[in-house]
């Protein structure tokens, strides 16, 4: 069986390399490598959505099928699965900027007016009357209040909020959510290289299909012949009644096939144009090609890097879902410890717009609170020990997605080699059919051989056709399984839907310290 070398090293090093991190026991968690976008800006989002929802590498084109080219085409731009999902992806990533957000000081503007108007002889006014100032203590200097006070002040200023992230409470939260926003994105392209293995196979389901129903057509037409040279050898009493019967019910089986295929064939019809977003299909398919596209598939490698696994979609959400679990975690533990907040304002009031600029109408202040958590009823503990927990069935769910990742690559790899096996095999049979019946079709032409001869000739070379068919639709099957297990392409060159292009053997591009000194960074 044709298989990756020590598939078990592979298995090992790709959970080792994600779980490495998680089980270095650090108090607040360190990195763990996040797999880099291709385009350098990671939080530059045009970027981002280029690479999320562009696949570098069409891989079904190699079934160099420009029929099936159009209709993957078709389906990723009108399928109703993808736009839910890129809608989740939009989401995952508000989510990212909400936590990062609150990384950053608030600063907010405020601008007032008030405008006091009130009789003398309340407030103010009144306490002085108590005092025996009032208006007989001033009409002895020559003035006297007047009845009402009537004043407007203006206000405009700034006020900055800022909590100081010491334990890097905030910092992981923000590389949390961003890992989350990660994982979102690989279950687009999960779901996206769910789409495509659905259409490629519904693809080949409906030639292979249109095939079986044109070998079942040929069929028909040679038992009709064996039933007419049966009663025709029956009515000059040289044939067997038996032989007459027995033709007429294996003519009706094959005719009774035909609704069968014909049914198979609509529903077939009918799942593609759910595929497409409810489009219609007719126009999209063509004309149809006469044989599967198995003979142009580029040779898989003999040996499989690491990444060959780790570049699965679901592989990959499950190793982000794991970092954020691991972010998360140490957001927890840094709610336990003591914080800083700092806030401050700036700002003016004056009775006069005109004099805002005056340097003796402005006033700032500046206060710091440090608060530490003494009682909450153990709720932070619980939190810590929710995380925890959570990371646990994080660090599971991505060694499980490994490994079946690479059970599904050694099934995959040994039905291609099997079905390729049995592909040789059926192909020998079927030319030596279609030699035999070009014979017999010759010496029946030139007069040396007989109808019914000519006939089980030409019966045999259609069943052998059609069982080439069968072989060669399996073999795409078991193609597009190993697509599908290896998450995309096999070539030296370009590996899988949505990674960047290296050459074999290259180490994978990381991105889990450059998000973490961004967020440094700020």
């Amino acid at each position: 069986m044709l298989r990756p070398p020590g598939i078990g090293v592979v298995v090992s090093a790709v959970v080792a390399a994600g779980a490495m991190g998680v089980l270095s026991g650090c108090s607040v968690v360190s990195a763990l490598p996040l797999l880099e976008w291709p385009g350098g800006d990671r939080d530059n989002p045009d970027v981002r959505e280029a690479a999320v929802l562009d696949a570098p590498h069409p891989w079904w084109e190699s079934f160099d099928d420009p029929v099936l080219n159009r209709v993957v085409e078709a389906v990723l731009e009108s399928n109703y699965d993808l736009a839910t999902a890129v809608a989740r992806v939009e989401q995952a990533r508000a989510r990212a900027r909400i936590a990062t957000a609150a990384r950053l000081p608030r600063v907010q503007a405020l601008l007032g007016a008030v405008e006091f108007d009130a009789p003398t002889n309340v407030g103010l006014g009144a306490q002085l009357e108590d005092l025996g100032l009032g208006n007989d203590a001033f009409a002895a200097f020559g003035f006297s209040l007047p009845d009402r006070l009537d004043q407007a002040t203006y206000s405009a200023g700034a006020e900055v909020a800022y909590e100081v992230d010491f334990w890097g409470r905030d910092r992981n939260a923000a590389l949390s959510a961003g890992a989350q926003r990660e994982a979102s994105e690989a279950d687009y392209r999960a779901a996206r290289m769910g789409v495509v293995v659905q259409t490629v196979a519904t693809y080949i389901e409906i030639v292979d299909l249109n095939r079986q129903r044109g070998f079942a057509g040929e069929t028909v037409e040679i038992l009709r012949e064996w039933v007419t040279l049966a009663e025709d050898r029956y009515d000059r009493g040289i044939g067997d009644i038996r032989d007459v019967y027995a033709l007429r019910r294996g003519l009706a089986d094959a005719e009774a096939s035909l609704p069968g295929v014909n049914e198979r064939l609509a529903d077939a019809e009918g799942r593609l144009t759910v595929v497409l977003g409810g489009q219609d299909h007719a126009g999209l398919m063509g004309t149809l090609p006469d044989k599967m596209p198995v003979s142009t598939m580029a040779p898989v490698p003999t040996g499989l890097p690491a990444e060959a696994l780790a570049q699965r979609p679901d592989v990959a959400a499950a190793r982000q879902r794991l970092a954020g679990a691991r972010f998360a975690l140490g957001a927890r533990r840094a709610a336990l410890l003591p914080s800083l907040s700092l806030s401050g304002s700036i700002a003016l009031q004056s009775p006069d717009t005109a004099a805002w600029f005056d340097p003796d109408q402005w006033f700032r202040n500046l206060s710091s609170n440090l608060l530490a958590p003494v009682f909450q009823g153990g709720r932070l503990r619980a939190d810590v020990a929710l995380a925890e927990a959570a990371l646990d069935e994080a660090t599971a769910t991505y060694g499980h997605a490994v490994v079946a990742a690479a059970a599904e690559v050694e099934a995959a790899l040994g039905g291609l080699e099997s079905n390729r096996q049995r592909l040789a095999l059926v192909s020998s049979f079927a030319e030596e059919a279609r030699a035999e019946a070009t014979l017999q079709e010759q010496r029946y032409a030139s007069g040396i051989g007989d109808y019914r001869t000519f006939l089980a000739a030409s019966q045999m070379n259609v069943g052998a056709r059609a069982a080439r068919a069968s072989a060669e639709r399996d073999l795409a099957y078991a193609r597009l399984a190993l697509h599908r297990a290896l998450g995309g392409a096999w070539s030296p060159n370009a590996v899988g839907m949505g990674g960047t292009h290296r050459e074999v053997g290259e180490p994978p591009v990381f991105a889990g310290e450059r998000a973490e000194e961004e967020a440094e960074g700020g």
